[in-house]
C-alpha cells in the first residue's frame, strides 16, 4: 500500500512518482527498481517523522525557537547522512545494471547459416550501393531475419562493405528487436538513475525544511550554545 501523501513534503520524493518514468512496468521492471522505490519511500517517511519531531518541539514552551531547532538537528543530521548513503548505493546499483544491459545489447552475433551461405549473403550485400545496403539490413532486422542479419553482422564488417560503427549500431538494433524486454529494462534503469539523482538533490533542502532551519544557521546556534554553556562553568 502506498505511503499516504504528506503535504509538508515535496511530491517529487514520493515513491509512487517513480512509477511514472518511461520503462516502468509492474511485471517486467518493478522488481529491479524495488531498491530505488524503497529508498524514496524511506526518505518520504523519514521526512514526515522529522516534521512531526519539529512540531512536537514547538509545543515545548521551555524551549526557544533556537533550542527547538537544535533539538531536532541531531536526528535530522543522522537521518540525512543515512539517506544520502542509501541513495548513493541505489545509484551505484543502477549503474551496474545499466552496464549489464548495455553489454547484453552489444553482444556479437554468431552466424546461423552455413559458411557457404553466409559468404554468399555478405557478397550480395557488399555489391550493393551504400543506400541499398543500409536499407536491406534494416529491413532484415525489422523482419526478424536472423539468418541474413547474423551472416552480415556475425563476421568482420568489411566483408559486407560496412563501417565498423554501423555494424555495432545494427547489432544493437537487432538485439533491441530480438530481446525487447532487455531494451525496456535498460530504459527503466537509466530513467530511474536520473530520477534518483534529481530527487536525491532535493533531500537536503527537504531536511532543512523539516528541521525549520538551514545547516548554516544550525552551526551558528550550536556555537552560541556552546559558548553560553562554557560561560556557566565558572564555579566548577
Amino acid at each position: 500500500m502506498p505511503t499516504p501523501v504528506d503535504s509538508r513534503i515535496t511530491p517529487s520524493l514520493h515513491a509512487e512518482t517513480l512509477k511514472a518514468i518511461d520503462g516502468y512496468d509492474e511485471q517486467l521492471t518493478a522488481p529491479i527498481l524495488a531498491p530505488a522505490l524503497e529508498a524514496l519511500d524511506d526518505a518520504y517517511i523519514t521526512l514526515g517523522r522529522l516534521h512531526d519531531g519539529r512540531d512536537a518541539a514547538k509545543k515545548n514552551q521551555a524551549w526557544s525557537e533556537g533550542q527547538q531547532v537544535l533539538a531536532v538537528s541531531d536526528a535530522a543530521y543522522k537521518q540525512q547522512q543515512r539517506l544520502a548513503k542509501k541513495f548513493d548505493n541505489v545509484r551505484a546499483t543502477l549503474d551496474k545494471q545499466i552496464a549489464h544491459f548495455e553489454e547484453t545489447l552489444q553482444q556479437p552475433l554468431e552466424s546461423r547459416a552455413s559458411v557457404g551461405i553466409s559468404g554468399e549473403i555478405r557478397k550480395f550485400v557488399k555489391d550493393m550501393t551504400t543506400e541499398e545496403r543500409h536499407k536491406f539490413i534494416q529491413e532484415a532486422i525489422d523482419a526478424g531475419d536472423h539468418t541474413t542479419v547474423s551472416a552480415v553482422l556475425g563476421a568482420p564488417s568489411y566483408l559486407s562493405g560496412l563501417d565498423a560503427n554501423f555494424a555495432k549500431t545494427y547489432t544493437r538494433f537487432w538485439h533491441e528487436r530480438a530481446t525487447p524486454e532487455v531494451a525496456t529494462k535498460l530504459k527503466a534503469v537509466r530513467n530511474a538513475k536520473a530520477a534518483i539523482e534529481e530527487r536525491g538533490a532535493l533531500l537536503f533542502k527537504e531536511v532543512e525544511k523539516a528541521m525549520g532551519s538551514t545547516w548554516g544557521k544550525v552551526q551558528e546556534l550550536r556555537q552560541g550554545n556552546d559558548k553560553a554553556l562554557a560561560a556557566l562553568k565558572f564555579g566548577e
